[in-house]
């Protein structure tokens, strides 16, 4: 109980540090995965780059994945602060074993038809008949151990809500530091190429959802998982509260995939290039957005605690000082963007035009991040407190603006005004979310303190 009262009682300015940094540092290792992945693919000798824009093709399989696990856990996660801002130990209990038994379901649903219909998917992800070896063979074990990747994934979030971010922290910190260490064993020790690079993600997975359903089955989580405490309208409601950051991460796959078809139509004898580049790309916006989102994610729980218990004055301090941190670390990416893009593509390629091309995409798409320190708080701390129209409202808006860009820019341009779709939507975005929160957010709280 005394992790319970410290998300009502601890000052606001050093809980939300208590909570954000040691989540955003665990989403910062938790980009390894398949960061490295991609890094060790890419210098496989004699088709490192096709080798490359084949596990970049499979890069929506991991948003598919991680938006069912995101279903559970942001569903379930905010739902249980908010009973446990109630006092509400009972509901509380019921909302973590009915997100324990959703995740154990949603693995076979997603496994069984992914890995049926691989090869149409793939293709339709933006594979050619080059790269389909590299992705198949990606794909199909990654997909094998989704159980994994789910329970890792959901039930940590299931810990952050709790207000245990540091637990939260050492689960990612252990699968990456195993993935680390395996990948290079795997890829080129057992000469097992992208196949390699799969199972060490998953043996990874394996490790960090152990050690997360550990804690949650042990003494002390505070509400830790009693299977036998399920209850299907929990179940509903869960699904309910967790559909809107589900699409919004389903519909970031749907933008990766948008991205891929468009280069693979108008990238010409230049397509397979621009994808592998693109997947270059896509690990350094994995560098931006996780750790962001981990920051938004890992304050939930002050959020909807607080928001639970009546106490909008904190909500309103907590989301202050949120943007703020958001604000200084999109800054300093937005220069590490702006100085260090070469370097950067040098980790994963050493073919200079790669290098070059890679350069010119991170310099363009990153343009609008600093927008993205309005928008991650705004939408992840209404979802947080429940409120999830709203934040499926605010996010569409960003992901419509993106995806009409993708489209109308390389057909009115060349290929390469795609990258411009990026910034456009980020600032747009981030105009929009500022004024929500200048006169949303308090209509919001004045209407949470009326019912009282």
């Amino acid at each position: 109980m005394e992790q319970e009262n410290l998300l009502g009682t601890q000052p606001v300015g050093r809980l939300v540090l208590k909570l954000a940094i040691p989540a955003m540092l665990a989403q910062f290792v938790n980009i390894l995965y398949s960061v490295v992945d991609r890094i060790y693919v890419g210098h496989i000798a004699g088709v490192g780059d096709l080798a490359l824009a084949g596990v970049g093709v499979c890069g929506p399989v991991v948003t598919m994945v991680t938006a069912f696990a995101a279903l559970v856990g942001f569903g379930g996660g905010p739902l249980m602060s908010i009973r446990m801002g109630r006092r509400d130990m009972e509901g509380a209990k019921q909302v973590v074993a009915s997100s324990f038994w959703l995740l154990m379901v949603l693995s076979v649903l997603v496994t069984v038809p992914a890995f049926l219909f691989r090869r149409p998917l793939l293709f339709a992800f933006g594979a050619s008949e080059a790269i389909y070896p590299y992705a198949d063979a990606y794909f199909s074990i990654y997909i094998l151990g989704t159980v994994f990747a789910l329970l890792s994934f959901g039930l940590n979030q299931i810990v952050m809500s709790q207000g245990f971010a540091a637990v939260a922290m050492r689960s990612v910190i252990l699968g990456a530091a195993i993935n680390i260490a395996l990948d290079p064993v795997l890829i080129f020790m057992c000469d097992w190429g992208v196949r390699g690079a799969a199972l060490a993600t998953v043996l990874s997975q394996i490790c960090s959802s152990a050690y997360t359903l550990r804690f949650l089955f042990g003494k002390r989580a505070t509400v830790p998982i009693a299977p036998q405490e399920w209850s299907a309208g929990w179940m509903r409601r869960i699904l309910q509260v967790g559909l809107s950051p589900a699409l919004i991460i389903a519909l970031d796959n749907v933008m990766l995939i948008a991205v891929n078809v468009m280069l693979r139509s108008c990238g010409g004898s230049q397509s397979d290039r621009l994808i592998a580049c693109a997947a270059i790309l896509q690990s350094f916006m994995l560098i931006v957005t996780m750790p962001l989102g981990g920051i938004t994610a890992g304050t939930q729980a002050i959020l909807g605690y607080n928001y639970g218990a009546g106490r909008t004055d904190r909500v309103m301090a907590a989301e202050k000082r949120i943007m703020l941190l958001c604000l200084a670390f999109t800054g300093v990416m937005f220069v590490v963007a702006r100085v260090i893009p070469d370097q950067f593509a040098r980790v994963f390629t050493d073919d200079p035009s790669s290098i070059e091309m890679t350069a010119r995409m991170i310099r363009t798409y990153t343009l609008g991040i600093c927008g993205l320190s309005i928008q991650y708080p705004f939408v992840d701390g209404l979802t947080g407190m429940g409120l999830v129209k709203w934040g499926l409202f605010f996010s569409m808006f960003r992901k419509i603006v993106f995806m009409t860009c993708v489209i109308v820019l390389p057909l009115a341009f060349t290929v390469e005004a795609l990258f411009y779709a990026e910034p456009v939507s980020d600032i747009l975005a981030m105009l929009l979310s500022g004024v929500g929160f200048l006169i949303l957010l308090p209509r919001l709280m004045r209407k949470r303190e009326q019912e009282g």
